[in-house]
């Protein structure tokens, strides 16, 4: 069942959660839609309507997980722990399984009388990590739960993904209840630009009401300048999300002082440059040359074998025919030297491996693959202070 943004949605998702709440009915619900639709938000609302019943407020626990934070279920489950409360009731106990272990904990949740539990609510944000998990163990789990008599749960899960359901393994997507709650944005620039003025206006009840006239003059003048209405078109289509929109205008806010106490539309062009600046390019400028080689090195190599993985003594002899090109031995580096290097970059995640099996190989011979285009190499090479000028040679030889 798919239910669509309108003015029911609110009290769906409210209902479906009091009959976890109140009534013991265990539920499974999917919000999706893009960044800044108000998933988030909208949940939020929920639960504090929901917390407002008393009876509500005393009885039910609330288990948030996030997918960037709990990597794998064994960091998901302590969490689950830490969060329940439960640690002291875990102790040193040695659970057969995930399912055991969470059994334990549902059980211990039980009231006085051991006829009923408490209702848990689980919230998995970024939920589309979580079934990258290995075997989705988490969540066959959960919705095993929420199918069966066995404790009232509710799991709500938060994603950007529109094809999450794809991503389910069969066992797991039998035992979801295929409830989604789909959010679309329905945003026009001009909203979003009447957005930006709000937010940068003063309010009435500002302490210094002159100084508050005219600022709010000045946000007036500015989304009207041409300049700043270009940037903020571009902001809009590559993201409608708010929190992108206030990272700009905190950005703007910095430039402001005694001497500057308004925004100008250059200060909005070197925000807007800071937030859609290229991190990883960014991070190239602080390599060394040797590291700066290797990545030269990656990318001919990218270049020859069309796209194929590399490892670090391709990467090397690469490097070693730059070297027999040149008379001078500045460049002569040992084998560790490199390899340390090398490692540099993988932690960097400028490179990274190409499957997990290939950690058990020698690591000369990791297969690797280059994190980077063709673009963010030559910026870099650009922009880097103080470049020799044959390594420069090289990379336009090497590129082409």
């Amino acid at each position: 069942m798919i239910v669509l943004v309108n003015k029911c949605i609110f009290r769906h998702l409210l209902e479906l959660l009091k009959r976890t709440a109140i009534h013991g009915e265990s539920n499974s619900v999917l919000i999706v839609g893009p960044r800044g639709t108000g998933k988030t938000m909208l949940l939020k609302c929920v639960l504090r309507e929901l917390l407002g019943d008393k009876e509500v407020q005393k009885n039910m626990l609330e288990v948030h997980l996030n997918g960037l934070l709990q990597t794998d279920d064994k960091i998901a489950l302590k969490e689950i722990t830490r969060q329940l409360h439960l640690e002291n009731t875990v102790g040193d106990k040695v659970f057969g399984s995930f399912a055991e272990n969470l059994s334990f904990l549902l059980e211990a949740l039980k009231k006085g009388n051991r006829s009923s539990s408490r209702p848990v609510l689980f919230v998995l944000d970024e939920f589309d990590l979580f079934a990258l998990h290995k075997n989705q163990t988490l969540l066959y789990n959960l919705f095993d739960v929420s199918q069966s008599a066995q404790a009232p749960i509710a799991v709500v899960g938060v994603t950007c993904r529109l094809d999450v359901l794809e991503l389910l393994e069969k066992r797991v997507k039998s035992r979801f209840s295929h409830r989604q709650i789909h959010l679309v944005s329905s945003l026009t620039f001009t909203q979003y630009l009447e957005r930006v003025r709000t937010q940068f206006s003063l309010p009435g009840s500002f302490p210094d009401a002159k100084f508050a006239q005219e600022w709010n003059a000045s946000v007036k003048t500015l989304c009207e300048d041409k300049s700043v209405e270009e940037v903020l078109q571009r902001h809009f289509n590559s993201s409608k999300d708010f929190r992108s929109m206030h990272m700009l205008l905190m950005l703007c806010l910095s430039r402001v002082s005694v001497a500057k106490p308004t925004v100008n539309p250059s200060d909005l062009l070197e925000a807007s440059r800071l937030c859609l600046s290229d991190a990883k390019a960014d991070m190239l400028h602080g390599l060394s040359i040797l590291e700066l080689c290797l990545i030269i090195a990656m990318k001919h190599l990218n270049d020859v074998y069309e796209g194929e993985p590399f490892n670090l003594q391709m990467v090397h002899n690469e490097f070693k025919k730059f070297l027999q090109r040149k008379s001078n031995s500045m460049y002569n580096f040992e084998q560790p030297v490199v390899m340390k290097a090398f490692e540099h970059l993988q932690q960097l995640e400028l490179i990274r491996p190409v499957d997990a099996s290939s950690a058990k190989t020698q690591r000369e011979y990791q297969l690797m693959r280059l994190m980077l285009d063709h673009s963010q190499i030559m910026e870099a090479l650009q922009k880097y202070p103080q470049c020799p000028t044959d390594v420069k040679q090289w990379a336009m030889s090497a590129f082409g």
